[in-house]
């Protein structure tokens, strides 16, 4: 940790020889880069894509919306880029990213450039909203028709417990005789994510809740929540704690902070959780190919260990999939709960 030097794992410094970079880059450009796979897998695109064969691709493009002052609005399909290859209409993707070009096929900077575009997390959000909206429905119905009275088939039946779970685990224990009015927004919560995970797990699909910018938004839906179902009680204790007066100089504005810093811990908890694993899965599988550039023998060798490896994580993600939506619930729960310091029902309960 004190004294350290610079090693080079692959190519040597320029001043050791001549063109040494240049023979570098030569060499990348039809190397495997397990790197940058992982990364495309986990990153938001503007395309399902499944696989390739040979030079064929085969992915389902999305639709590219894009508005500027300078040119208006455009809309086409990703397609038109050939996988980024090429410029399309004055546009041009770059490394996933939409930018304005001008004839050369140079990047236009005088342009400004806004992106609507419906991307692969867009599109698959959009759709487990849709699968929620029509199972939920469905089941609704069925208790509209049946009541207490016909029993539980079909989705309802592996739903019902579900249900019963998150009404007597999660929000009881934690919200008490107030527990029917959040109940909606737990069970939605839930629910959302759960889809969103499960989806997530099939291959060419977007990594929806391993997008920090979702998880921001559902943590901000349960900040606003939380900070809604506070009372005098709540924030008494925040900016007048019953400790000795020295002490709130500390206490005060470490509570403050915890306001902030609860829903924070709901974002990056989901976020890291659900990345990670889709990098062990990918990693699993990229070692195939890592072991078959050193050698073919090795490649196909070490295939039944990490094909073995994968199935075990990927059915490890299957339950991390229902913990993560159990514990962004429960937690949600446990902090509107303690918002409600003190409210008049407690006794009650």
């Amino acid at each position: 940790m004190l004294f350290a030097t610079a090693v080079y794992a692959e190519n040597a410094p320029e001043t050791a020889g001549h063109g040494t970079e240049e023979a570098g880059k030569e060499k990348k450009e039809g190397e495997f880069d397990p790197a940058e796979l992982i990364m495309e897998h986990i990153l938001d695109a503007h395309e399902f894509h499944f696989f390739s064969l040979g030079e064929t691709e085969v992915s389902i493009p999305l639709p590219v919306i894009v508005y500027s002052k300078e040119r208006g609005l455009a809309a086409f399909s990703y397609g038109n880029f050939h996988h980024g290859h090429e410029a399309y209409n004055g546009y041009k993707s770059e490394e996933g990213k939409i930018v304005a070009v001008d004839a050369e096929g140079k990047v236009d900077e005088a342009v400004t450039l806004y992106d609507f575009s419906l991307t692969r997390n867009v599109v698959q959000m959009f759709l487990a909203l849709t699968l929620l909206v029509v199972l939920m429905i469905n089941v609704a119905n069925k208790y509209k028709k049946g009541g207490a009275k016909t029993a539980p088939s079909g989705f309802q039946n592996a739903v019902e417990p579900v249900i019963t779970f998150v009404r007597d685990e999660v929000a009881k224990p934690n919200l008490g005789s107030a527990y029917g009015k959040y109940m909606p927004y737990l069970l939605t919560v839930f629910f959302f994510i759960l889809i969103n995970n499960i989806v997530g797990l099939i291959p060419g699909t977007a990594n929806v809740t391993g997008n920090i910018a979702f998880t921001v938004v559902l943590g901000v839906i349960s900040f606003f929540v939380i900070v809604f179902s506070t009372n005098k009680h709540f924030w008494a204790h925040i900016f007048n704690p019953p400790v000795p007066f020295l002490v709130k100089f500390i206490l005060v504005p470490v509570e403050f902070i915890g306001i902030f810093t609860k829903p924070f811990a709901l974002i990056v908890r989901l976020f890291a959780n659900m990345v990670a694993g889709h990098i062990i899965i990918t990693c699993f599988v990229m070692l195939i190919f890592i072991f078959g550039a050193m050698s073919q023998v090795a490649g196909w060798g070490f295939s039944p260990v990490s094909v073995a490896f994968t199935v075990f994580i990927y059915l490890i993600e299957i339950l991390v999939a229902f913990i993560q939506a159990f514990i962004f619930t429960n937690l949600t729960a446990v902090f509107i709960g303690q918002s409600r310091e003190g409210a008049h029902d407690d006794a009650h309960h």
